[in-house]
């Protein structure tokens, strides 16, 4: 099974920082703290389509 390459997109201001991969068969969005250097600050990052 491949894995789905995706971005995290901060919450915050919209800045995609961060690349990552998931099993393709999870349906959930991904979300993570991640620090943001526009920010400056650890935000809640969310998954989108390259």
């Amino acid at each position: 099974m491949p894995r789905e390459a995706i971005f995290l997109e901060c919450a915050e201001c919209g800045t995609r920082y961060y690349r990552t991969t998931k099993n393709t068969k999870s349906q959930a969005k991904l979300e993570l703290r991640k620090f943001c250097p526009e920010c400056r600050a650890r935000r809640p990052h969310k998954e989108k389509k390259k």
